[in-house]
């Protein structure tokens, strides 16, 4: 018959890290561990769908269903089942240091393993001893039921962890776009805006390095508290493997730290730009000999619509106006467009809309149908930004939403005819709206849609 002390190491290979008991149908998975199948089974089922399993002993990840049965570990645990021998009894038994009897009571009091000379001393006979192999099983089903939680809060500071970490690659994508934007825009400005540039980058620049420490600094937290929880974890899954007199050392203290353990979120960082970069500079210095004097044509002008004696003001009436219907005229929509045309250079004029709730301003081609149904996109000849229901939008395909802090009360816009962009201003308050960027043909048109509010005005400047 093996020794005690051959029969305990060949005992610990045997066990199975998820029961704790000896294995049954043992199987084993890629890293070379071994469970139970049927705790093995049902630990990949609490994983759910679309988790990765990791290995519960040395969290090695693994696919489900990969696992194979050990026959070989199979005959030995049935050997050692023969033997007589029970989880966690080849260990040597231990003495009392005092009265050199085995220490097989457990004072709940004292929290300490002692004889049955000690239990009669003044020191434990007014508290409660059970007998030590009561009292392991007792708090090995208590650190079992604590690893679960422990388990679910290391995967969720993982799961917030790669969030923050992708939220840290969408901002620096963000800024790159942002960057490349700003350094446009200036470029087509040369000079003028060169000081203006350089200060706006450096804002820009202050913004990426707030947030990015701030967002490192949440995944630096995260990392901490994941290595927290997997020491703590490892810490209890070697105690519930380590023989009952060891098991119930400090035992208390281990299920008090883990009982007390909460995942701390991550503190909310917002990777919305700040609506600062003003890179509209002041259009009496930048823009002004690119200006032009745009004046409505009444030609074009839905029967509904006003114009102004000098046609630098238009609005809304409520009775359609006996107008000829001639072919440059827009019959179903609040349309009215500029006398001029522009087929090359660049062109600047601004709209004052003041609080009107809805409009729609821009640039068409001047051969866009003025008859029927219109689809206001780049591809149909339109390039449009429009106000409608407090949001501002540019009619891309699909809409691009615009991010306005400040309601603009006059809208520049800026035609650059060669380099195939129409950009719009916020003149309230110095900030670029939006630019499209496009390849232009044949003559082109300012563009205008006043809206439905009677007796409110949009006026040219």
């Amino acid at each position: 018959m093996a020794s005690p002390a051959t029969a305990g190491d060949i005992e610990d290979e045997a066990i199975c890290s998820i029961c704790l008991g000896y294995l049954t149908e043992p199987v084993t998975i890629a890293c070379g561990h071994n469970f139970c199948q049927a705790y093995l089974s049902q630990y990949c089922v609490e994983k759910g769908a679309g988790t990765p399993l990791t290995c519960p002993q040395c969290r090695a990840q693994f696919q489900k269903g990969e696992f194979r049965p050990n026959t070989q570990l199979n005959n030995i645990v049935q050997k050692l089942k023969q033997l007589g021998l029970k989880p966690g009894k080849g260990q040597k038994e231990e003495l009392c240091e005092r009265h050199q009897e085995a220490l097989k009571l457990f004072c709940e009091g004292d929290q300490t393993l002692i004889c049955v000379i000690c239990r009669e001393s003044r020191a434990h006979r007014a508290h409660t001893v059970v007998p030590i192999e009561e009292a392991a099983q007792e708090y090995k089903v208590k650190l079992q039921g604590v690893l679960g939680p422990l388990r679910k809060e290391q995967e969720e500071a993982l799961a917030l962890m790669s969030k923050e970490e992708k939220k840290t690659t969408e901002w620096q994508g963000k800024i790159k776009n942002k960057r490349e934007m700003i350094a446009g825009e200036f470029n087509k400005l040369h000079t003028l805006l060169r000081e203006e540039e350089q200060m706006l980058l450096q804002s820009l620049e202050e913004e990426e390095r707030e947030t990015l420490q701030r967002l490192r600094e949440n995944v630096t937290k995260l990392s901490q508290q994941s290595s927290s929880l997997q020491q703590l974890i490892a810490e209890i899954e070697e105690k519930c493997q380590q023989p009952v007199a060891e098991l119930l050392k400090d035992v208390k203290s281990t299920l008090s730290r883990s009982e007390n353990v909460k995942l701390q979120e991550p503190e909310a960082v917002s990777t919305d730009l700040k609506n600062m970069y003003k890179i509209f500079l002041d259009m009496k210095e930048a823009l002004k000999r690119f200006g032009v004097d745009v004046t409505l044509d009444p030609d074009t002008a839905h029967p509904k619509l006003i114009l102004s004696e000098d046609r630098k003001r238009v609005r809304y009436g409520d009775t359609r106006q006996d107008l000829p219907n001639n072919s440059e005229r827009f019959d179903r929509y609040l349309i009215v467009l500029g006398a001029e045309g522009f087929a090359g250079g660049r062109r600047y004029w601004e709209v004052e809309v003041g609080d009107k709730t809805g409009w729609d301003l821009g640039v068409c081609r001047e051969s866009v149908s003025r008859k029927g149904q219109v689809t206001y996109t780049p591809g149909n000849g339109y390039w449009v930004v429009r106000l409608w229901d407090g949001g501002y939008k540019a009619l891309t395909s699909p809409k691009t939403p615009l991010p306005v802090s400040v309601r603009p009360s006059r809208v520049g816009i800026f035609l650059d005819y060669e380099a195939g962009e129409v950009s719009f201003y916020n003149v309230t308050d110095r900030s670029h709206l939006f630019t499209f960027s496009d390849t232009f043909s044949g003559r082109l048109r300012p563009y205008f849609h006043p809206g439905s509010t009677l007796g409110v005005q949009t006026r040219l400047r």
